[in-house]
């Protein structure tokens, strides 16, 4: 899924939850999230002062030998093994 893909997705998602998005403001979420290759997102910014990113239990961005690493929390481990079955 590439993030064009990304965006339509979550789009339809909010749409069946009753929320109306645009793709537009899904978007700039997304940038202001991740960052561009222009300005970096609030992670990437968390990450550069030496801060761990919490995400609930999907899991956490951290720092690991000087390159951003992603582990995942409980919730998106358990939901993969179940996929993967």
């Amino acid at each position: 899924m590439d993030k064009t893909h990304l965006i339509e997705a979550t789009t339809g998602r909010a749409a069946d939850d009753g929320d109306r998005l645009t793709t537009e403001s899904v978007g700039h979420t997304l940038d202001a999230l991740f960052g561009t290759v222009e300005h970096p997102g609030s992670i990437a910014e968390a990450l550069g002062r030496g801060e761990t990113v919490h995400l609930g239990s999907f899991g956490s961005f951290h720092l690991e030998g000087g390159t951003a690493a992603f582990r995942p929390g409980k919730a998106l481990t358990e939901f993969l093994q179940h996929a993967t079955r």
